[in-house]
């Protein structure tokens, strides 16, 4: 019988293909140009830029623009040839690029916001351009007019955005640590739900329509995938980052997330299996193995004249337990655990060696990323950040073949 070969990602590296210098601050957003060698960028040094890959390999400035305050965040509509650039004093200008990406010509400024916009989407359907911002708000503006069709205000700093251009939903993520759903209409808005679950501030949004998962990373170095689409509520923890998670981009195709940190560290999370949900830590007043007493369990301690003990959580089955119970250390990542986690001796002697099999591949991207964004049907990607250099890269995938 002949061999069938079947072709899939099994994990994938990035490749730096060339570097993009000459910003004086901050890189604030790149994004590549679908179809094109391109990259636009917008930077904290005023300026927006496209830069267009020459015959030597490298990128050269095709475009040089200078805004009259710092650049803090950029969408671009590459079918209508579309930028929209959020600043530094709240407002949003809207340019036109040309055909062949060698002229830019100004629209129109939107009053978006009092303060340095966070994040921008432009949805061609609606004609909207949605933004959050540092006046812990979000709003929407009728590209057509350039008027504000409304406003909703937050609590904490708007940090994130994204989505649903088909039922309208937005996802705001803020410095509080939560995630907010809201239905945007024409001029109102209504609250659905929040989403609470981090322990730091959302740092990065990224909504899958296809699955209906809402991925979010956050300052406490861990990512959630919440599954709005199942509507059970479940959420998946990850945890492979040193330093606080400021990109992600989930892949529909390979069901592969790759998330950056500020670190540089780039990692590649298999989503195609089955995981596990990590427990909700459960509350007691004496370790749940060994039945002493905590240390503000004043009552207990005085009948049994002992004193009281620290209360720890074995992150794989959430009881209460104290450390002498814990004593042991095991990655998990089933669990989404890459690291090795506190967890109490008896999960400990449960957790095979094969459960301890890493389910992500980790990368060094070799600067502080602030902000990433992937051509998926290229198999590029390209990362910015404080060091004021714009990296391209490729993705390398490695295939297997499989004969019956």
């Amino acid at each position: 019988m002949a061999a069938e070969i079947h072709s899939r990602p099994q994990s994938s590296r990035p490749v730096l293909l060339s570097k993009v210098e000459g910003h004086q601050d901050v890189v604030s957003a790149a994004l590549l140009i679908p179809k094109e060698d391109g990259v636009i960028t917008a930077s904290e040094d005023r300026t927006i830029r496209v830069w267009l890959k020459r015959d030597s390999g490298q990128y050269w400035p095709s475009i040089y623009h200078t805004m009259s305050s710092p650049c803090s965040a950029m969408a671009y509509h590459h079918d209508s040839r579309r930028i929209f650039v959020g600043q530094d004093n709240g407002a949003i200008m809207e340019f036109h690029v040309s055909e062949d990406f060698n002229k830019m010509n100004f629209v129109k400024t939107y009053p978006a916001h009092q303060n340095r916009v966070s994040a921008i989407i432009f949805c061609l359907t609606s004609e909207w351009v949605i933004s959050t911002g540092h006046d812990k708000c979000i709003s929407w503006m009728c590209t057509r007019s350039g008027s504000m069709l409304g406003r909703h205000y937050f609590t904490s700093w708007a940090s994130c955005l994204q989505y649903d251009y088909e039922t309208r939903h937005a996802f705001v993520g803020d410095c509080s640590g939560q995630i907010t759903l809201l239905k945007l209409e024409q001029n109102t808005c209504s609250v659905i739900t929040t989403l609470k679950g981090h322990e730091g501030s959302i740092t990065s949004l990224w909504w899958d329509p296809v699955q209906r998962l809402l991925f979010s990373g956050a300052s406490d170095h861990s990512i959630i995938m919440w599954d709005i689409g199942g509507r059970k509520g479940r959420t998946l923890l990850l945890q492979g980052h040193h330093d606080k998670v400021q990109a992600i981009c989930y892949i529909q195709l390979t069901r592969q997330l790759v998330s950056c940190s500020a670190d540089g560290g780039i990692a590649v999370w298999n989503m195609d299996i089955s995981r596990e949900e990590a427990p909700q830590w459960l509350e007691s007043d004496s370790c749940q193995k060994c039945e002493q007493p905590f240390f503000w369990n004043i009552k207990q301690m005085w009948d049994t004249k002992t004193l009281g003990l620290r209360q720890h959580h074995c992150r794989k089955c959430g009881q209460a337990v104290c450390g002498k119970c814990s004593t042991k250390r095991s990655s998990y990542p089933i669990m989404g655990f890459e690291f090795q986690v506190r967890v109490c001796d008896s999960c400990f002697e449960s957790i095979k060696d094969e459960d301890r099999t890493s389910l992500a591949t980790f990368h060094e991207g070799k600067h502080n990323i602030s902000h990433m964004s992937m051509d998926i049907s290229r198999g590029l990607m390209v990362t910015c950040g404080s060091d004021r250099i714009v990296k391209v890269l490729s993705y390398v995938y490695w295939r297997y073949l499989i004969g019956n």
